[in-house]
């Protein structure tokens, strides 16, 4: 049981890796924390289609991950 969650928490680390990497940059650099930033926080740009659903499988997947860490650090105690 404890090799299984160790694997799986691999796979969600593997996972959320991959997922964040294929998300499109959302912030301009200094200049666009400094000027524009605040308008990316409010949401005149709504994520759709694609960056959507990867926001969701971000969320998803974090969410996997944690629970699996938690999971296997009780376990391993």
């Amino acid at each position: 049981m404890d090799i299984f969650f160790k694997v799986l928490l691999i796979i969600f680390s593997l996972a959320l890796i991959a997922v964040v990497l294929l998300q499109k940059g959302k912030s301009a650099g200094l200049s666009g924390a400094i000027s524009g930033g605040a308008e990316h926080l409010f949401g005149k740009n709504k994520a759709r289609g694609l960056d959507l659903f990867l926001q969701r499988l971000t969320i998803g997947v974090a969410a996997g991950f944690f629970i699996c860490a938690l999971i296997v650090a009780y376990l391993v105690k």
